[in-house]
């Protein structure tokens, strides 16, 4: 029996008590969906040597690798931390290359880019810091114009297709990754 097969047996096991309740189908649909993206993703983490990527660990180091949805840092001091991540929607969406942290903002306030105001004119031009904020607690501003690493308050998005570009981390750990850089951090996007 492979690791499939034993976490379909046991998601199937523990639907069967909700299905002989007479819950629609649509909920039973809704945990299979959920089930199956959550199982890709964490198959999908593989942890990475910085040495493949950086050529030292001055300042730490932030990888972020989109196909798997996770956000790789080292500290200076060698450090290993591996963070679940939402990445950008598309392939056109996303930005891969090497940049650094060029400012690190607390309570950041949102401003959406122009193209996100054309796709979406009802959004607002500004959102201050708080809890309807689209980039969290903390922000790690990059050399990109309008990328960012940051928090969210939508958790429901970490480990999902589902930014305009950036990478989003849950708030607590947007706020270890925050302080364990520095502006000057290095930054791949793979």
């Amino acid at each position: 029996m492979n690791r499939r097969a034993l976490l379909a047996g046991g998601a199937a096991a523990l639907a069967g008590p909700a299905l002989g309740q007479g819950l629609p189908d649509t909920v039973q649909m809704e945990a299979d969906v959920t089930a199956s993206t959550a199982r890709r993703n964490l198959a999908s983490f593989r942890a990475h040597d910085w040495r493949a990527h950086f050529p030292s660990l001055q300042g730490g180091a932030i990888l972020v690798d989109i196909d798997s949805r996770a956000l790789h840092m080292w500290d200076e001091g060698g450090g290993y931390h591996l963070y679940p991540s939402s990445v950008p929607m598309t392939e056109e969406m996303t930005r891969r290359g090497r940049t650094r942290v060029v400012q690190k903002v607390v309570g950041p306030t949102w401003r959406p880019t122009p193209n996100m105001r054309r796709r979406n004119p009802e959004w607002p031009a500004v959102v201050p810091p708080g809890p309807d904020n689209p980039l969290g607690t903390h922000a790690l501003y990059l050399g990109w114009t309008y990328y960012r690493i940051h928090g969210t308050h939508d958790t429901r998005k970490i480990g999902r297709r589902s930014s305009s570009g950036c990478i989003g981390l849950y708030n607590e750990h947007i706020a270890e990754v925050f302080a364990m850089s520095r502006v000057g951090t290095q930054v791949l996007l793979i």
